[in-house]
């Protein structure tokens, strides 16, 4: 259960950050290069949502679960 949460949330946060490089796009409409454009992205609270959201969906996927047989033996 606990995982399924944690795959909501990152998923979740992952959206959110997804949105939000998508909507910043229109920056290139102003002037900016795509250097400026990644270095603006680099320090907006968003994008620190999309990675954390996208590494706790990873995590939620593919770290092992303990097996109930494993958990009785220590």
């Amino acid at each position: 259960m606990f995982r399924i949460v944690v795959l909501l949330v990152g998923f979740g946060f992952s959206v959110l950050g997804g949105i939000a490089f998508v909507a910043y796009l229109n920056l290139f409409t102003v002037g900016f290069t795509v250097a400026k454009y990644l270095l603006f992205m680099a320090f907006r609270p968003e994008s620190y949502l999309f990675i954390f959201g996208v590494l706790m969906v990873w995590l939620s996927l593919y770290y092992p679960e303990k097996k109930e047989d494993e958990e009785k033996k220590v």
